[in-house]
């Protein structure tokens, strides 16, 4: 089998794919003020259940003052968070409104000695699933180079004819068109076609 081209390396394009997103450095004064009032507190609540005056406590969402260790201290306690919760930046926002459209036959497809696979959704970097759409050509265990495992989970869905979807841990199972899985990808995994056709299936592989 073409290793370049195996689903584990398929995996490994999806995750590389796309720019390298730098963090942003952290606002402090930005920081507190979220956390402020994301509990509902005013500027004197806070103040208050912090042990900090209340014009302290502006300066320092206002970037006038630097806060000591012990003030940092307060405010943690004040907002129920620890020291290193301040200094932690949220989560970002997902992003709103990404979409993209694969029309029929469209995907870029990536042979191999066993599947053909035709990726979808192509036109998006940095994924958080990979969909793929798969004809089968395997029709035995023989034809593979071993157990294929990648990071992540995978779910599978037979779109036609009838596939035997082998993993490590388990007895192989049968599933036609309408049957899915869902398992533990670092599992060893492996599909073959049972059909006289070659089966079509869609995998969605989590990249996160």
């Amino acid at each position: 089998m073409n290793q370049n081209r195996d689903p584990k390396s398929l995996i490994r394009i999806a995750r590389e794919t796309g720019p390298e997103i730098a963090p942003e450095p952290l606002d402090l004064p930005e920081r507190v003020r979220e956390l402020r009032k994301s509990r509902g507190l005013t500027l004197e609540q806070a103040a208050n259940q912090a042990g900090l005056a209340r014009s302290t406590l502006s300066k320092i969402e206002n970037g006038q003052m630097s806060p000591t260790y012990e003030a940092l201290k307060k405010l943690a306690t004040g907002l129920e968070i620890s020291v290193p919760q301040l200094f932690t930046p949220p989560m970002r926002e997902k992003v709103n409104g990404r979409m993209t459209v694969t029309r029929s036959d469209e995907g870029v497809a990536q042979a191999t000695a066993t599947y053909e696979h035709e990726l979808l959704s192509s036109g998006l970097t940095k994924k958080q699933m990979l969909p793929y759409r798969a004809r089968v050509r395997a029709r035995s265990m023989e034809e593979f180079d071993g157990w294929v495992r990648h990071d992540g989970e995978e779910f599978l869905y037979v779109l036609t004819g009838v596939i035997r979807l082998y993993t490590e841990f388990y007895e192989p199972v049968e599933m036609r068109r309408g049957d899915s899985a869902y398992y533990d990808a670092t599992m060893g995994h492996n599909v073959v076609s049972v059909s006289e056709d070659d089966a079509t299936i869609l995998w969605v592989t989590s990249l996160a």
